[in-house]
């Protein structure tokens, strides 16, 4: 079972939530200068690394607000938990 630190609710499992993918990817300045390519590539290609990752999670069954989440994604261990774009804790690689 994974518990999740929801910023406004406290710790919850993980059933509350659904994953959105890589937290903090930044949206281009000027999306209408990129190619099909660099917009295919901004839209779908993530990274996908083993180890410690920051995702956004949302809070489906409670608030319903977004946050980030620092996870293991080979232990599951989950580091702690931000406002969407706030501090993360920092963790020892």
């Amino acid at each position: 079972m994974l518990l999740i630190p929801c910023p406004w609710c406290g710790e919850r499992d993980e059933s509350e939530f659904c994953y959105g993918g890589q937290a903090r990817v930044s949206y281009p300045p000027d999306p209408w200068e990129l190619d099909d390519a660099e917009w295919a590539e901004f839209l779908f290609v993530r990274d996908n690394p083993k180890g410690w990752f920051a995702e956004r999670w949302v809070h489906t069954s409670g608030c319903r607000r977004w946050c980030d989440v620092l996870r293991d994604t080979a232990t599951n261990r989950v580091a702690g938990s931000s406002r969407p774009g706030g501090a993360l804790p920092e963790v020892a690689v």
